[in-house]
């Protein structure tokens, strides 16, 4: 029990420093600590980043069903509703990125804390997938996620535009250091500051997932 605690504490401190990085409007990037492990960055883009990405073959879906490893189901919520509105307000805050946005895909989910909590600020936590891009810079363009607990929202993870489902290493996310300067990775919009870690598998000493078994079947299909 001590050892699951402790996990459990350093896992929420993570998951509020990724939240404190995204509201920085400065985006993240940079080295990493000791505790940290390796880091493997996504694959770098092919192709003409200078030109808007072409439309998917078909419209996504809008609606799953609850199911093993999306335990509440996903929906897309339309345009004008609040909860579409959302993400793409803490998108812009946290990458500074300006002008209109094309969103491609976006879901809306809800599931428990990674790893689970007793506490009751987080046994529900809020979370959009929005895949995107910009229209004034066609190469401003990726994946990412979107959380919100009692106590606050951010972005806690990218992925390059062409990658798909949640696999590792395709997601990145922050670990907040204040002294970082801002850098750029191959594959991924923008810049960002802190320090990278694989956010399928879990970083900063701890192997614990970004998202539970409970909604990672939520991104299946993207």
């Amino acid at each position: 029990m001590p050892n699951r605690a402790r996990a459990r504490r350093a896992a929420a401190a993570l998951v509020l420093a990724a939240l404190l990085a995204s509201c920085d409007r400065g985006p993240e990037g940079s080295g990493r600590s000791p505790s940290t492990p390796a880091f493997t960055p996504p694959a770098a883009p092919s192709g003409d980043l200078s030109s808007p990405p072409p439309p998917p073959a078909s419209p996504p879906p809008t609606l799953g069903p609850p199911g093993p490893g999306c335990e509440g189901g996903w929906r897309t919520p339309p345009e004008g509703d609040r909860l579409r509105a959302f993400p793409l307000r803490v998108i812009r805050r946290a990458t500074g990125v300006e002008g209109p946005l094309v969103v491609v895909d976006l879901r809306y989910f809800v599931g428990p804390e990674s790893p689970p909590s007793e506490k009751g600020y987080l046994l529900e936590v809020e979370r959009w997938y929005v895949k995107l891009w910009a229209r004034r810079d066609p190469s401003f363009r990726g994946r990412f996620l979107v959380e919100r607990r009692r106590f606050g929202a951010g972005l806690v993870a990218v992925a390059p535009y062409d990658s798909a489902g949640f696999r590792s290493p395709d997601w990145v996310g922050f670990q907040f250091d204040p002294d970082a300067p801002p850098q750029r990775y191959p594959g991924l919009p923008g810049t960002w500051r802190g320090v990278p870690y694989d956010f399928v598998r879990g970083g900063a000493g701890l192997r614990i997932p970004g998202l539970p078994e409970e909604v990672r079947g939520c991104l299946e299909g993207t």
